[in-house]
């Protein structure tokens, strides 16, 4: 049984915040090529220079993007960056980001591991897992350096999979499942997980985007993150901290309905620098009812 079951209206995090040139890549052998690569790969944890000889991608600043992590679909025109779920397959042509959730379960995928990493989800006091709520995850203990090494063994897999399917680069979804282990977990053990993640993604020629969590963002460089993939940003007034961090590398999504920040304003205030677009709630794909997409 695959540990990654589908169910596309949960594959996307509304953060609840504390707080260009053309890109016209050759395609050899499904690499991408041609462009600037990002020399960029992680030691240790804890302060350190990243050597400059990793042959990763990163995304440029301000590159029409679309979400599709509910379902891909045929990239509107002029889109050239589209994040897709790590089961779905990248675009040939265009810059691909991998959705892998990588600190929860995903739903539908509890009972596998159930089965075969029960000692890998997050308990309370009582034994009793930790759900959230709002998307019915299981979170995965990132508590102790053998937990995380055996959740690297998997989610590694997936990131190699990312890899080795033609994505130029992977998000890891819900960094910010500290803030809802009700104690059981702190940033500094997602930090930790996320730095063995980005090892890992550099190791396979990928970029690694942070997902969300400005909580880390002073910390993005130790970490290993190469630019940032933000749901809702402008809502909560973060999208600024975001493309500061990045140098303007940053995919931001806002979704319809949400908050009261309307899309034209948030493309007049941040447009000239990141990557903003327009979803639906669900990520439907285009022509099913309610799909919704509009980049600035």
């Amino acid at each position: 049984m695959a540990a990654h079951a589908p169910s596309p209206f949960f594959r996307r995090r509304r953060v609840v915040a504390r707080v260009a040139t053309s890109l016209a890549p050759a395609l050899v052998a499904g690499v991408l090529v041609g462009c600037s690569a990002a020399g960029e790969a992680s030691g240790e944890p804890g302060p350190r220079q990243r050597p400059e000889s990793t042959d990763v991608l990163r995304p440029e600043a301000g590159m029409p993007f679309d979400y599709q992590i509910g379902e891909g679909y045929t990239p509107p025109d002029g889109v050239r960056a589209v994040s897709r779920d790590r089961e779905d397959e990248p675009v040939p042509g265009l810059y691909n980001v991998c959705y892998v959730n990588a600190f929860q379960t995903q739903p539908g995928a509890l009972k596998w591991w159930q089965d075969t990493h029960p000692a890998l989800l997050l308990r309370d006091g009582d034994g009793e897992l930790i759900i959230d709520e709002g998307w019915d995850e299981v979170l995965l203990d990132t508590s102790t350096a053998a937990l995380r090494t055996e959740l690297a063994e998997i989610v590694g897999d997936w990131i190699d999979g990312c890899a080795e399917s033609g994505f130029q680069a992977v998000e890891p979804d819900n960094l910010d499942s500290f803030e809802r282990s009700r104690g059981r977990l702190t940033a500094e053990h997602n930090a930790a997980f996320a730095t063995t993640l980005a090892d890992r993604a550099h190791d396979g020629g990928l970029a690694i985007g942070q997902k969300n969590t400005t909580d880390l963002l002073d910390r993005h460089e130790e970490i290993g993150f190469d630019f940032a993939v933000a749901e809702e940003c402008a809502q909560f007034d973060e999208c600024d901290a975001y493309a500061d961090a990045y140098d303007d590398r940053v995919f931001a999504v806002e979704y319809e309905g949400e908050g009261d920040v309307g899309f034209d304003e948030s493309c007049s205030t941040w447009g000239d620098r990141i990557s903003l677009v327009l979803r639906d709630l669900a990520v439907l794909p285009a022509g099913e009812k309610g799909h919704v997409f509009r980049t600035c």
